[in-house]
């Protein structure tokens, strides 16, 4: 078995059987009334957990209850959190000594939300990774790869989640070289375009799959650059694969569509469109949403989603753009297990796409208004400014 699908054991089994029966789910996209009443009883448990040891959240269920999302069903309590109030709050619901792991969401500046992981919360999140992995083929762990990451290149003192993230992706399939985007100059972090360039020269002419990860806006730069060089296209092995999140925040004056997009990664790396999926997460909700092959974000079976009116905070119907609305009980650390995104969104049923899965997916349609606060995409985004 791979170590990633190894099994991972809740804090408290009396106290979260039905949390951990819900996580040890092994089909990412498994439906049905089994698995909803799973679910709102692993919220019953998860909720009651973090009562008894915040009191933040305490004070929270003695509010009037507001009106649960119809995906995650009428009788869960599905108290608001802004992940917002986690740029100026920590809250845990562990004792400082069981924190795991500590990350932030934000850049090189701004107000950081400050995510505190126990054992359980991080490594249930990382299965969670490791099971969608697994249901696309992605875990080949007897066919090593070359990495390509549009992220940070690690370093002692940074804690961005979306560091750890990539560098965990990395896990699935072992590295025969590994090249990194934003490199550390000691005081900072810089974008190698340069870098970036000849890895993809040098790897075009190995034998072995390409995986690109992290932030798409450095990959099309890259590609920009590529054409202004008035390179060949080139055409990276078979197998080879592309796997982003982050956005384009901070560039969206450069920003293309997403069929656009793909098209370029096509014709310049010959990369078939349906290898390159997008991603969308956070570090206050730490469940994977990843594409399908038709390009939909699904909701994995841990996770609900539900869109709320940005006005009142009344969920909205399928099809209808407000607040993209994330549920998961896997949270034992932080009381984050309902969590209300900066992020608009529009959610659709299961049957409107026409891939196999049959669970809900969403359409992240951009930020919410503008914000002093910046995250790990924006500050990495700055650094491009000039280089075009």
């Amino acid at each position: 078995m791979n170590p990633h699908l190894a099994p991972v054991e809740v804090p408290d089994p009396a106290a979260l059987g039905q949390v951990q029966r819900l996580c040890d789910l092994a089909d990412p996209y498994a439906t049905g009334a089994d698995a909803d009443t799973l679910f709102a009883a692993a919220m019953a448990e998860t909720n009651a957990w973090h009562a008894a040891r915040s009191p933040f959240f305490a004070a929270l269920l003695q509010e009037q209850p507001g009106i649960p999302a119809p995906t995650v069903g009428d009788g869960v309590r599905t108290p608001l959190v802004p992940a917002a109030f986690f740029k100026r709050h920590e809250v845990l619901s562990v004792p400082r000594d069981e924190v795991f792991l500590h990350l932030t969401s934000s850049g090189t500046t701004g107000q950081k939300s400050q995510m505190f992981f126990d054992r359980w919360t991080i490594r249930s999140a990382q299965r969670m990774v490791a099971r969608i992995f697994d249901h696309y083929g992605w875990i080949t762990p007897d066919r090593p790869v070359n990495y390509l990451l549009y992220s940070y290149e690690p370093a002692p003192s940074l804690k961005l989640g979306t560091s750890f993230t990539d560098n965990y992706l990395c896990d699935f399939a072992p590295a025969r070289h590994t090249t990194h985007a934003l490199r550390h100059t000691g005081s900072g972090h810089e974008f190698d375009v340069h870098g970036c360039i000849a890895a993809l020269q040098r790897y075009a002419d190995e034998d072995a799959p390409v995986r690109i990860l992290g932030f798409p806006a450095f990959l099309y730069f890259t590609l920009e650059r590529m054409k202004a060089m008035g390179m060949a296209p080139l055409r990276l092995p078979e197998g080879s694969l592309v796997v982003l999140g982050g956005g384009w925040k901070g560039h969206t004056d450069r920003q293309i569509g997403k069929d656009e997009f793909r098209a370029a990664v096509t014709e310049r790396l010959g990369i078939p469109a349906e290898s390159v999926r997008d991603t969308f997460g956070s570090v206050e909700h730490c469940v994977p949403y990843v594409e399908c092959a038709h390009h939909r974000l699904h909701v994995p079976v841990w996770s609900r989603a539900a869109v709320r009116d940005p006005g009142t905070l009344r969920p909205l119907r399928y099809g209808e753009p407000g607040f993209l609305h994330l549920v998961s009980p896997y949270i034992t650390s932080v009381p984050a297990q309902s969590v209300v995104m900066g992020d608009l969104a529009s959610l659709h049923p299961g049957e409107e796409c026409p891939c196999p899965l049959s669970t809900d997916w969403f359409t992240v349609l951009g930020r919410a208004g503008v914000s002093r606060n910046r995250s790990c995409a924006v500050a990495a985004a700055e650094m491009m400014k000039g280089m075009s």
